[in-house]
């Protein structure tokens, strides 16, 4: 007869022992979204940059917001990932491994937009080859290279002992990937010593990832920051990336976990606690970042010099303000809002705000790309944008290769870290009182 922890772990582990009729159509829809984002890449190549709204005044738009955002999404995987494990969160367990996932995902198709965005990509290795020290888009290669193998060491370690059980659960006649499975679980039985080196291992790497995190995103920041351009030119720019990183990505999580406790019916795993929890730290973040957009707007209006004077007006209640108020109302009070009141915060109403970050976080990456360079280096009239079909192609494909590669991620690990849920219950089982044990003796 089953136990429950052993119908729970079959559930989990179903991903990979199966593949349903759902999976295959989900896959094939994703795959002819990337499709059409290939052909309309072959567009780009073909014909050049010209057929994106793109110009020599607006040289970055979307594709660049894109790029800040999906690397805002991998910063919360670490954050949460590494900030629960230091703290020793009795519930990480259901929470982990998804951020992990989205931290490796996000990266990758991170570096894809920046392709996308490259009027030559065939010269990309120019940039490690005869990159220039001084400049930060050098140090921001460098930064997500480092991050990218950082993240995905982290992620392995924390899966070994789960390769270990979905090795013994592969049938023999899957020769090759049983030998996969072999070769990635580094002979783990799960002795006492392995554990210990483990667990040494993920500690120093804990603690390795969360400055590379940061280091990240404030690289990132400096691209724009380290300009003499208005409004990028503040000191703000680092920590308004790292709390809007933290933030948006938060909300990705979120989504995430709803999105696999619906499908893989974990409702006895993920609970509403969960989502609670996390809509907590949405909430902290939502305020965080309503403060940093009060700072620097008061700042720039107090001054008010004829470029942030410009830049206000057209953000206020010129041709960008319809984006930036849908960004504070939906993107920060909003989601705020929902979390505040007993009556919404509950697990539907947590991704519904989660939803509503998400969407507000694109809207103020595209207003600081666009924004920033609609403000006239001289007095000229300022510049227009609208990104074209390719660019709205690419970025559905972009989206549609993240979506690919975290579900490729949950066929290959479990989407829940099992070895950590076990030691989890472990610790939390009753233990015999002394009476007990001394009577047991007897």
């Amino acid at each position: 007869m089953s136990t429950p922890n052993h119908e729970l772990e079959t559930r989990i582990l179903a991903p990979i022992t199966n593949c349903s009729r759902s999976f295959w159509i989900w896959t094939v829809v994703l795959l002819l979204i990337v499709a059409w984002g290939g052909v309309a890449y072959f567009v780009q190549s073909r014909d050049g940059l010209i057929v994106t709204g793109m110009r020599d005044r607006i040289m970055w738009g979307l594709y660049v917001a894109l790029f800040v955002m999906f690397v805002g999404a991998s910063m919360a995987g670490t954050f949460v990932s590494a900030v629960l494990r230091l703290t020793g969160a009795s519930w990480r367990g259901p929470i982990v491994r998804s951020a992990e996932m989205v931290t490796v995902a996000a990266l990758i198709v991170a570096a894809i937009f920046i392709f996308f965005d490259m009027g030559r990509p065939d010269r990309a290795a120019n940039i490690l080859l005869f990159g220039r020290w001084e400049s930060p888009l050098v140090w921001d290669v460098y930064g997500l290279t480092t991050y990218l193998i950082g993240s995905l060491l982290y992620l392995y370690l924390a899966a070994i002992p789960d390769i270990a059980i979905v090795r013994d659960l592969v049938p023999g006649s899957a020769r090759v990937r049983k030998a996969l499975y072999r070769m990635f679980a580094v002979n783990w039985t799960g002795t006492f010593e392995q554990h210990r080196v483990l667990l040494s291992a993920m500690s120093v790497m804990t603690i390795i990832m969360v400055p590379v995190a940061v280091m990240m995103h404030t690289v990132t920041s400096w691209i724009f920051s380290m300009t003499l351009r208005e409004p990028w030119d503040s000191a703000m720019f680092g920590i308004f990336f790292v709390g809007g990183a933290i933030y948006s990505g938060i909300g990705l999580i979120v989504i995430l976990m709803y999105i696999i406790r619906r499908v893989y019916r974990l409702q006895d795993l993920i609970t509403e606690q969960h989502f609670l929890k996390l809509g907590y730290l949405l909430a902290v973040f939502a305020v965080l970042m309503a403060f940093f957009n009060v700072s620097e707007f008061v700042t720039l209006g107090y001054k008010t010099s004829a470029d942030s004077s410009f830049f206000i007006d057209q953000m206020t209640r010129g041709s960008l303000a319809p984006i930036f108020w849908t960004y504070v109302w939906g993107g920060l009070i909003f989601p705020l809002l929902i979390i505040s009141l007993p009556w919404t915060r509950n697990m539907k109403g947590i991704l519904i705000a989660s939803i509503s970050a998400n969407i507000g976080m694109f809207l103020e990456r595209y207003f600081i790309v666009v924004g920033g360079l609609r403000v006239p280096l001289n007095p000229y009239e300022a510049a227009s944008y609208a990104p074209t079909w390719v660019e709205w192609s690419l970025m559905l494909a972009g989206t549609a290769v993240f979506a690919l590669l975290i579900t490729f991620l949950t066929k290959i690990l479990p989407i829940v870290a099992i070895w950590e849920l076990r030691e989890e219950q472990a610790e939390e089982a009753p233990k015999p009182s002394t009476d007990a044990v001394v009577e047991a003796s007897s």
